[in-house]
């Protein structure tokens, strides 16, 4: 049966692409006629006035005064409020963001008003003595619950980390989450700007919780659509099989079946398929019924440009100018026009209008940034063209060229020569030249200046006299994007360095745990010391002892070698801890870390005995300690564990009295400190009392582990519910089976997942009181509250 079509895929596509024509004609004869020169020139004679600066001699040797690299960003924002250059340095960035994402005239009172609002509370923010890190997961929960959309927030964090895990090889996955985040604040943004300024704090959070899902599923399109054609990792059938796919659904407003798949990349497009699924019938269920055929139009018009440059071969040498800019003109015009019709916003003929004829100046100065990297993947773009074909074919563009004249007609034309915006776009253009200068050195920018910007003499010496002496033309937005490249580049780095060492120390742990017999015992002994083993050698996380190890060596520089008695005495304890709990007379849990429990194998009274022995041999390791560390330190860690175990058991009577019972909260958390945080307090603790830490930091790191253990029970409690049996190595829903009272059972799914991430932030922010550098307990959190076993 044939789908009914929703749109006339040609017939729209022609009639853009006649707008764009009509467009690229009016440039065409600006830029053959050079315009640009004499508006741009006088524009930047007045504009120069703000951004060249003669400093004094005394400006020259002040050490407060000297600039540091805008790539450092808390330092950087700190010496532009000492210099007091933070509020212009604010307005001109969010400014520039009203006119490029939200399409506003910045000669609007109501725009500056909202500009001037940001400004002020951005200026707040960012100055604050006591700010965490916002682009933290803590620092965004903490803005999440004031907005209360913590559950969207959960949501797409969870979204995103499975997004990440899938892009392939040959494609950049900090790039990706970046430019995801990018769309889903863009579209949060765009949905704010539709709010009435009287509307309820209950239609603010539920449209905001739609912005952040809507801002997801159309973002997904980006890595999953556009970075993963242009990376050329599918077939060439694979990539008409996948362009087939995406065309038909755009024309018809359906997701057709995946089918069969001719390709080695078969799970990568199912799991692909699956998620732009969702993405799609989320934003179709959202549509306005006013505006779903202007979304679909849109989005056709820009997948459509997409593939028609995409499908240019830089060795054809005989694409016209129309051939190179108009799919230019088209796909970055439609890229922000979706997003209006995403979040269902009316129609707005000047927004519309403003956004069509803006939206080739980024793409121009993208591709100016870019053009290298193009050329050496063999992309069709206006610079790359021009690099290879200048010198034979004399009716080409020069790109540089149309740059200088799209922004002149903008100031001119579209924005009828207002002052502000003039300012903002000379200030980013100049800014876009000053990077791009850094970032390939003096050298090959002449090089490349050489070839581009020979139009005209004159203007291009202006040009570069701005260029290298005007100032105060930095923007926010490309310090966040340097920042937030950097977080990820980073935390990717010491998130693979910390799971390479917890692999590393589990097997050092997993060596060492194992109990040698003694020759010439009894076979009761024999057993029991089998029993001990078979339950050490068990597929164990070993987080307490890892833990341990991490604080000891890393945080307090202790010998390896010497805190080992410690790390086994840890495990023994917690093993032993889980022999118990298995036991029928209290969880009756039949398997543990992927195999059967002790008791099934070895019977209910030996595991007694054995969780009793590894109890012992616990406290024997301990006191072998003294051997490296002072006698009275030994006997106050001793006393430390000898009080955890006390709380631990309370923590296991507290849980089975609690069997067939109601918990409230804060029961519930006073089980789960004693029978989870503690153990992971002791593998704190004990370390720094063998370093001989002062309370003060000890206080700090038990404030954590309280924290930390109770968003462990919440995880492992969701993980009951939600969890994979395979992957947990035990069966789910024993929880429910065996009657027990848990952060699911007391609060709900959603709830649950709210208190886990409280707790998650309480334990981050605890960690700023800690006076060192404890990077490896930040990715043991993350750790705690994104595994799935």
């Amino acid at each position: 049966m044939k789908k009914e079509l929703i749109i006339n895929a040609d017939e729209c596509y022609r009639q853009a692409e006649q707008k764009a024509e009509h467009y690229f004609k009016l440039l065409y004869t600006q830029v053959r006629q050079k315009t640009y020169v004499s508006t741009l020139t006088v524009d930047i004679q007045m504009w120069k006035h703000n951004h060249i600066h003669h400093h004094s001699l005394f400006s020259l040797f002040s050490r407060g005064n000297r600039k540091p690299d805008s790539r450092q960003y808390h330092h950087y924002i700190q010496w532009l409020n000492y210099a007091g250059k933070l509020d212009n340095y604010l307005d001109r960035s969010i400014s520039y963001i009203f006119m490029r994402d939200l399409s506003k005239s910045l000669d609007s009172p109501d725009t500056l008003n909202r500009i001037k609002s940001i400004v002020d509370n951005l200026k707040s923010d960012l100055t604050k003595k006591d700010k965490d890190e916002t682009f933290s997961m803590a620092g965004l929960y903490r803005i999440a619950q004031k907005e209360g959309v913590e559950s969207s927030l959960i949501w797409v964090i969870n979204k995103l980390k499975t997004v990440s895990s899938n892009i392939p090889k040959g494609m950049d996955a900090e790039q990706a989450q970046r430019k995801l985040i990018k769309i889903i604040a863009g579209v949060i943004m765009q949905e704010v700007e539709e709010m009435d300024d009287n509307i309820s704090s209950v239609g603010r959070t539920r449209r905001l919780d739609k912005a952040i899902r809507l801002g997801y599923s159309y973002g997904l399109t980006y890595p999953f659509i556009d970075d993963l054609l242009d990376a050329k990792i599918l077939s060439n059938e694979e990539e008409k099989q996948y362009t087939d796919l995406i065309r038909t659904t755009l024309i018809t407003g359906n997701v057709p079946e995946l089918g069969e798949w001719n390709g080695n990349n078969v799970e990568l497009i199912t799991y692909i398929h699956s998620e732009l699924r969702d993405a799609f019938e989320y934003i179709k269920e959202h549509q306005q019924q006013e505006t779903r055929i202007g979304f679909f139009e849109q989005s056709y018009v820009f997948f459509h440009s997409q593939e028609v440059d995409r499908l240019k071969d830089l060795s054809n040498a005989n694409y016209t100018n129309e051939e190179l800019y108009i799919p230019i003109i088209l796909k970055s015009s439609s890229s922000r026009l979706i997003v209006r019709s995403v979040i269902g916003a009316p129609e707005d003929k000047e927004l519309d209008s403003r956004t069509f004829f803006y939206g080739i100046y980024n793409q121009l100065a993208d591709d100016f940034a870019d053009m290298f990297d193009d050329l050496k993947d063999g992309a069709v773009t206006p610079y790359t063209y021009y690099l290879k074909y200048h010198k034979t074919r004399p009716d080409l563009i020069n790109p540089f060229e149309l740059y200088w004249t799209v922004i002149s007609n903008l100031i001119h034309n579209v924005y009828n020569a207002d002052k502000k915006t003039c300012e903002v776009i000379l200030d980013r253009a100049i800014n876009g030249l000053k990077r791009y200068k850094e970032r390939v050195g003096t050298n090959k920018y002449t090089e490349v200046m050489d070839i581009f910007a020979s139009g005209d003499a004159t203007f291009n010496k202006l040009i570069q006299h701005m260029v290298r002496k005007a100032d105060d033309v930095d923007f926010f937005d490309k310090l966040l994007r340097d920042h937030m490249i950097t977080i990820l580049k980073n935390e990717r780095k010491e998130k693979e360095e910390f799971q390479n060492t917890i692999k590393s120390l589990r097997h050092q742990i997993n060596d060492m745990l194992n109990i040698p017999k003694i020759e010439n015992n009894f076979l009761t002994e024999e057993q029991i010391i089998d029993a001990a083993n078979y339950s050490l050698e068990g597929d164990g996380k070993r987080l307490r002892p890892i833990v341990a190890w991490f604080m000891g060596v890393n945080a307090y520089g202790l010998n390896s070698a010497a805190i080992e008695p410690l790390l086994k005495s840890l495990e023994y304890m917690h093993t032993a801890s889980l022999i118990f709990d298995d036991l029928p007379s209290q969880d009756n849990a039949s398997t543990r870390r992927g195999r059967s429990t002790l008791h099934e194998v070895y019977g209910i009274a030996l595991a007694e005995l054995t969780g009793l022995f590894l109890t012992q041999k616990a406290v024997e390791e301990q006191a072998s300690l003294d051997n490296q560390f002072d006698s009275k330190t030994v006997l106050k860690l001793m006393n430390y564990s000898a009080q955890a175990t006390a709380n631990m058991c309370r923590g296991q009577t507290m849980d089975l009295d609690s069997k067939g019972k109601q918990l409230t909260l804060e029961q519930l958390n006073m089980m789960c400190f004693y029978k989870t945080g503690i153990g992971f307090e002791a593998s704190l603790i004990m370390p720094a009392i063998l370093a001989g830490e002062n309370e003060v930091e000890m206080d700090a790191l038990k404030k954590f582990a309280r924290h930390a253990g109770i968003a462990f029970q919440i995880k492992d409690d969701l993980l009951d519910v939600e969890g994979d049996t395979t992957l947990l190595g035990k069966p789910i829903g024993k929880d429910a089976e065996n009657n027990n009272s848990t952060f699911v059972s007391v609060l709900g799914i959603e709830d649950a997942k709210k208190k886990m991430w409280e707790n998650y932030c309480i334990a981050m922010e605890v960690l700023q009181e800690v006076p060192r550098n404890l990077t490896f307990l930040k990715h043991f959190l993350d750790y705690i509250i994104s595994r799935d076993h």
